[in-house]
């Protein structure tokens, strides 16, 4: 019994040299990749090219490995590769440990050079302005919908919606002691805050709680003052040396974030995507209609419709849309094309690998 069990761990030590071998020559390709598209003035980064390659892992995989593991290993592999040719700056809603910091770096891996910012339009300004290559910004909440910031952002900036990635959020409420009643304020972020109402309602009703741009601002501000409970994520607990006061305290279970990629590259055709428009039609009987029909007529599933006051006409509205398909399949394209016959203005906003909802 224990020469095979030496046999099988002998093996198991070659296959992993094998393994480094495959992955230090996949590095290789990826270097050699890198100065090709640098040499033509290519845009390094592919995120479609990702999904692609999972897509055919999977296959290859027939069933015998996890799913979930195959996707993680690969994932990082693969950007651990695009980091060999140039590690991608991105810009993300600060300080570090907020869920946009996390949704960065389950999207781009730890090798990606992250850049904190202050706002959401602070996003925007840094990837406008390419100090970012991309930026990840919240676009709606399971429980509180739509983020208007990121709607009215996209629509000023004229960047490309690049990818989404959806984030399971859970809010834990956190000082520097772990007790309750320490606790004489509470911080967080306008959205955590009202997931929680009704726990915070319930337990602490008298306690004044106060909006602060992010939820890791608010556990920076707890790490400094012990009077000050926030509601953050573990890994903001972790990082800034706080105390778990209260796991979940959001009164709906199942809260997800949708967050958006943006930067200023359009996405090849994956197979799996999503179109995301901005339209705005005249003020008549059926306008909107007709421009919805165009999709209806085609069996082009919407996912999402959205209305936003104009900024620049009062009492007028513009339309955010997301639908199944990419602006380059054929039957989107003439949908795009035949809706701008009942539009006053029509932006598409990118077409992008679909996120998994969860």
């Amino acid at each position: 019994m224990e020469k095979k069990l030496k046999e099988l761990r002998e093996e198991i030590d070659k296959v992993d040299e094998r393994i480094i071998e495959l992955l230090k020559r996949r590095l290789q390709l990826a270097q050699e990749i890198g100065k090709i598209k640098e040499g033509r003035g290519l845009q390094a980064f592919d995120l479609s090219r990702e999904k692609q390659v999972i897509r055919r892992v999977l296959e290859l995989n027939q069933g015998v490995i996890p799913e979930d593991t195959l996707k993680l290993i690969y994932s990082e592999i693969i950007r651990a590769c695009r980091a060999s040719q140039e590690r991608p700056k991105v810009a993300f809603l600060g300080p570090e440990a907020t869920f946009s910091h996390i949704a960065a770096q389950h999207y781009f891996g730890t090798s990606a050079h992250f850049i904190p910012v202050e706002t959401i339009v602070d996003v925007f300004e840094e990837v406008a302005s390419e100090r970012a290559h991309f930026g990840v910004v919240p676009i709606e909440n399971s429980i509180e919908g739509v983020v208007a910031t990121t709607l009215d952002a996209i629509y000023e900036y004229g960047l490309k919606v690049c990818g989404e990635i959806y984030e399971a959020i859970s809010h834990h409420l956190m000082n520097q002691t772990g007790r309750l009643e320490d606790i004489k304020k509470i911080l967080s972020h306008p959205q955590a805050i009202a997931q929680c109402r009704k726990w915070l309602r319930k337990k602490l009703p008298s306690v004044p709680v106060e909006a602060v741009s992010s939820t890791a601002l608010a556990a920076k501000w707890a790490a400094v003052d012990e009077s000050v409970g926030a509601i953050a994520s573990l890994l903001a607990a972790k990082l800034y040396h706080l105390q778990i006061v209260a796991k979940n305290i959001e009164d709906i279970r199942g809260n997800s974030t949708r967050f958006w990629i943006i930067g200023k590259v359009e996405m090849p055709p994956t197979g799996e995507d999503k179109t995301s428009l901005i339209f705005s039609v005249a003020d008549r009987p059926g306008a909107l209609y007709q421009v919805l029909k165009c999709f209806a007529d085609r069996q082009i599933n919407l996912t999402k419709i959205e209305s936003r006051p104009s900024k620049d006409e009062p009492w007028k509205y513009i339309f955010f849309l997301d639908c199944e398909g990419h602006i380059k399949d054929p039957i989107v394209e003439e949908c795009f094309s035949e809706m701008q016959k009942y539009c006053i203005q029509v932006v598409w906003l990118g077409s992008y690998p679909r996120g998994k909802p969860l």
